[in-house]
């Protein structure tokens, strides 16, 4: 189908302005500091912590807390060598070094948790 030419031939100059797209977010993308994410990860790994309230709470999306919260518990369970349900089950020891917070459990063996510091010392 094509449109109609105007029998003079002229032509309409349009403006066009870029704009946000409909599915586009509203907002740009946030950056957590290491800090903030060890310490939402760290209360929501309490034991009776209620995840989806604490993710709220902060502003950001439950789903996005809770991969964080399964990260961290794969890596504890890496480092220590137990099964990520022992990893969730057991305390949690922070350490601060060198500005940066360490969240560990309890069952850490010593070796493990002096790479992981020489690690945090080092970066």
């Amino acid at each position: 189908m094509s449109v109609h030419m105007p029998v003079d031939r002229s032509f309409q100059l349009l403006e066009v302005r870029p704009g946000r797209l409909e599915a586009s977010p509203a907002s740009p993308r946030r950056r957590w500091s290491a800090e903030a994410k060890g310490r939402l990860v760290a209360e929501a790994m309490q034991p009776d912590a209620n995840v989806s309230a604490i993710a709220r709470r902060n502003g950001m999306s439950p789903a996005q807390l809770f991969g964080w919260r399964r990260q961290a518990l794969k890596r504890i369970a890496e480092l220590g060598g137990t099964s990520a349900t022992e990893a969730a089950a057991a305390p949690i020891i922070e350490i601060m070094v060198a500005g940066a917070t360490i969240s560990v459990g309890a069952d850490i063996g010593e070796e493990q948790l002096r790479r992981v510091i020489r690690a945090v010392r080092s970066a």
